[in-house]
């Protein structure tokens, strides 16, 4: 079985180097979801050096940063499951009062029918953000 983190992008890519991308997740009810996915296939985060995890930790955390400063959420979750897709990668999510789901995770029960208005550029900001925080990407593509 081929791994679709491996064999695609996962989303939209804001900012990727040799170590690992972020994303921007294709979740039309949460504008700004990012992913961050580890460039090499593997499953659990106690599978990687203390020093890899911190770099990983440490790519979370921009982006968790990042969204707060372009998008101002109320709250920013983040999750690691891999239950579908074992490859590891975190969900950082903002969340904001008025979206779909609010106060559940996005995964419970939907209290709204419109997603939080995100400005046009967001995506745009996102990635700036993120070369600020993470340093130049690589050319992708």
């Amino acid at each position: 079985m081929t791994c679709p983190l491996c064999a695609t992008a996962g989303g939209t890519v804001l900012w990727q180097d040799d170590f690992c991308r972020v994303v921007l997740a294709d979740e039309p009810d949460y504008p700004g979801f990012l992913r961050v996915i580890l460039a090499a296939h593997v499953k659990e985060m106690s599978d990687l050096p203390a020093a890899v995890q911190q770099r990983l930790f440490e790519a979370m955390l921009a982006a968790e940063a990042a969204l707060r400063e372009v998008l101002a959420p109320d709250k920013v979750n983040l999750a690691s499951l891999g239950n579908v897709v074992p490859h590891l990668h975190w969900h950082v999510i903002p969340r904001f009062a008025d979206d779909p789901h609010f106060p559940n995770p996005v995964w419970g029960a939907r209290k709204r029918d419109t997603p939080h208005a995100v400005p046009a550029d967001a995506s745009e900001r996102l990635a700036a953000a993120l070369t600020r925080r993470l340093g130049r990407a690589l050319e992708t593509g």
